[in-house]
């Protein structure tokens, strides 16, 4: 059974808040946003990231190493060649939600 956040506020006043951080300040970066939804549609290699992107190679490679320290990718390598990979479905499922709630909560915003 999956431990819910709000469900164990009132026993630990904080949870385990600082994994859930962890991740949350991996996942506020635009680019590796982009990164997650690429390798999201399969493995794929650094080169292949950075030509659907249209991103840098030190950049991908700059993220892909955080994604990988947050485990969020994994990485496979065959031969000479690297690929990444979710690490778990349930990102997509996340990141589905995230832009949800994002799109309703500045739908209903007027200033900035």
């Amino acid at each position: 059974m999956e431990e819910s956040l709000i469900d164990n506020a009132s026993e630990k006043p904080f949870g385990n808040l600082q994994a859930a951080a962890f991740l949350a300040k991996c996942l506020s970066d635009e680019n590796r946003l982009k990164i997650l939804l690429s390798v999201g549609k399969g493995k794929k290699s650094v080169s292949a990231i950075v030509e659907e992107l249209n991103l840098s190679q030190p950049l991908v490679s700059h993220h892909l190493k955080d994604l990988r320290r947050s485990l969020l990718v994994k990485v496979e390598r065959n031969g000479p060649f690297v690929y990444y990979e979710l690490a778990d479905e349930r990102v997509m499922e996340i990141l589905e939600r995230l832009n949800t709630l994002a799109m309703g909560l500045l739908s209903e915003r007027n200033t900035f």
